[in-house]
């Protein structure tokens, strides 16, 4: 009995010292850093035939196939005490492909923040304002970067902006009102391609929580951009089951768009811009995103062909004259419209997940396709992702696309990109 009764105080001792509390183990520290490094190499298969090969490789011969090596690095840091903050994130890009070396470094967001009381601060400087409740996209967000609706996840480089944020608590159906108005400069290196020059917009949000339903009312105004207004909502209707929607107007959107021999054409009407989506997760942990994008201030299909016939023109041109004028045209500022995500009217998004399969701890494959509504192309990305141990983080993803001549996949560049993502975080 003594050896028992002796056995147990040395256990009770064990517990006691092994669970100690010290509560500076969990206090907040004023300054955090962090962030991640990555390798990301990347085989991508060329379609010669597509008109985003013949406008990029007009003039060279890259093959069938192409080789990209990317090394990565993302610096967050914080600072917080009383009511002064800081955060600083900066992004630093190397890169390696046909074209040789590059690299670029980037400060994503670098701001002062002031919280004066627990229902009103202010910020000053680089952020993302990250407006909208959507996925893949988000045509209420007119202050944030576009997506990647194949990774959404990215992280994007913010706007410089003075900001504010006062937030009030209610008892009853309307729960919570949260006020953001903000201001944004385009002067100088100041926001440089956020609308026209020497220019200060103006605009805010007001957030409002109500019966359970988070509901957003957002404009934009100023001489840079043309005025746009918004709302978005999110409910989960049960706890596995989520509903969303945005809504953006712009009264006097003006379009700009090539025809097919090159001229500058312009439309000016009220677009109107819209997505609804679900996001739904399963008793065995599949989760499942669907959203439907209605895209006004995308091109026609006439118009998308316009462009590649234009593309198409110019490089039969320079075959039989050497004469690139068409091609050098067609890659000119305004095919930056032509290059986005998603440049057209109707877009289906989907994406499935699994957390675990098979009982493999820490492994999550899942399929994502966006699809033209328009044209009927569309892509489809596999991804395997792995986190063997807490800060390391390993994906491979494949993707290819679908769709004939004339529409927007099939005259993509790449056929194909296969990658591989290591990250560590620290």
């Amino acid at each position: 009995m003594c050896i028992i009764i002796l056995g147990l105080l040395v256990l009770t001792a064990s517990a006691q010292e092994e669970y100690t509390f010290d509560i500076s183990e969990v206090e907040k520290r004023s300054f955090q850093f962090g962030g991640y490094f990555e390798f990301r190499p990347a085989l991508f298969g060329l379609d010669e035939n597509a008109s985003f090969y013949m406008l990029r490789f007009y003039n060279q011969d890259e093959g069938k196939s192409i080789t990209e090596y990317n090394f990565l690095a993302l610096l967050d840091a914080s600072y917080q005490k009383g009511i002064v903050g800081a955060k600083i994130r900066i992004n630093t890009d190397v890169k390696s492909s046909f074209s040789g070396w590059s690299h670029s470094t980037k400060v994503y967001e670098a701001f002062f923040s002031l919280k004066p009381s627990v229902f009103f601060q202010i910020d000053i400087g680089k952020k993302r304002m990250k407006w909208g409740k959507g996925y893949a996209w988000n045509p209420a967000a007119f202050i944030d970067k576009h997506k990647d609706p194949n990774d959404p996840e990215l992280a994007l480089e913010g706007f410089t902006v003075i900001s504010a944020d006062y937030i009030r608590s209610f008892k009853g159906p309307l729960k919570t009102i949260t006020v953001t108005p903000f201001l944004l400069p385009v002067i100088n290196r100041i926001n440089s391609g956020f609308g026209e020059m020497n220019n200060l917009n103006f605009g805010g949000k007001i957030y409002f929580l109500f019966h359970d339903t988070d509901i957003d009312f957002m404009f934009l105004a100023g001489g840079g951009v043309p005025d746009r207004f918004g709302i978005d909502f999110s409910r989960n209707i049960i706890s596995n089951f989520e509903i969303h929607g945005e809504f953006s107007f712009i009264p006097n959107f003006r379009k700009q768009w090539l025809d097919h021999e090159g001229n500058l054409r312009e439309k000016q009407y009220s677009s109107k811009s819209f997505l609804a989506g679900i996001r739904f997760l399963t008793g065995t942990d599949t989760t499942l995103f669907l959203e439907y994008y209605k895209n006004g201030e995308g091109f026609t299909s006439q118009e998308m062909e316009d462009f590649y016939l234009l593309v198409e023109n110019g490089y039969n041109s320079f075959l039989l004259t050497g004469n690139d004028s068409l091609l050098r045209l067609a890659s000119g500022p305004l095919s930056e419209n032509y290059r986005k995500f998603t440049p057209m009217r109707d877009y289906m998004y989907l994406r499935i997940s699994q957390k675990e399969p098979f009982n493999i701890l820490y492994f999550i494959p899942s399929l994502t396709s966006v699809i033209n509504l328009n044209d009927k192309s569309y892509s489809v990305v596999m991804e395997l992702l792995y986190k063997p141990v807490t800060n390391l983080e390993l994906r491979v993803k494949g993707s290819t696309i679908f769709g004939k001549q004339g529409s927007e996949f099939g005259e993509k560049q790449n056929d194909f990109r296969l990658e591989f993502r290591g990250r560590y975080y620290f």
